[in-house]
């Protein structure tokens, strides 16, 4: 077992599955809330934790399916004691080497690219599994601006990438993604770094040819 899938096991069994929930929920639900999701559709989250996201996403109508992958197997496993409906279901496997043929109409990921071997490859694999027209958005904390995280690297001790919005936008435009990104902050947040610079979010679309 590597590293990251270790440290991520050892914060399914000690809460902070759920810690993570509420710490992203605000900025994560402000960010979803703003999507249209009109239209019959399929989503995919990425690093799934616990499947917050998840359970969110299929209280909308019409969401047809979604599946959420993890590294960590116990956080798989936690995911699957809330299951809560057949639109849902929860695979442990990371991005990267994950052999699945389907294609999603919407992808997401919070705070989990990072922890890539490489980010550049789980990326491009993301573009592949999405369907033309298709969206990947991508939420993180853990960018060079936002100084005050970038010590996580230190008190995680594991590997984490750092890169500036810069920086992502060339990945996501390398994999063949056209690219926005967002900033959402939270204005009552604890921490000034959650007032002041907030969550990135790399919002990339699938060409439709």
């Amino acid at each position: 077992m590597d590293r990251i899938s270790k440290k991520f096991d050892e914060w399914a069994i000690n809460g902070k599955a759920e810690s993570m929930e509420k710490g992203h929920g605000k900025n994560v639900l402000k960010f979803l809330n703003k999507i249209s999701f009109d239209q019959p559709f399929s989503f995919l989250d990425v690093g799934c934790g616990n499947g917050w996201v998840i359970r969110q996403i299929t209280e909308i109508p019409t969401c047809k399916k979604a599946v959420g992958i993890d590294k960590s197997k116990k956080m798989i496993t936690l995911a699957n004691k809330k299951i809560r409906n057949n639109k849902e279901s929860f695979i442990h496997t990371d991005v990267e080497s994950w052999k699945y043929t389907g294609k999603f109409d919407f992808v997401f990921a919070m705070e989990s690219i990072y922890y890539s071997d490489s980010m550049e490859k789980a990326i491009k694999k993301i573009y592949k599994l999405l369907k033309p027209g298709g969206q990947f958005f991508c939420g993180t904390d853990f960018y060079t601006e936002n100084k005050d995280t970038t010590k996580w690297a230190n008190m995680m001790k594991i590997q984490m990438h750092l890169h500036s919005k810069k920086e992502w936008k060339e990945f996501f435009k390398n994999a063949g993604f056209s690219v926005q990104t967002k900033q959402i902050k939270d204005l009552k947040g604890n921490e000034k770094w959650k007032r002041e610079m907030g969550t990135l979010f790399i919002i990339g679309t699938k060409s439709i040819k």
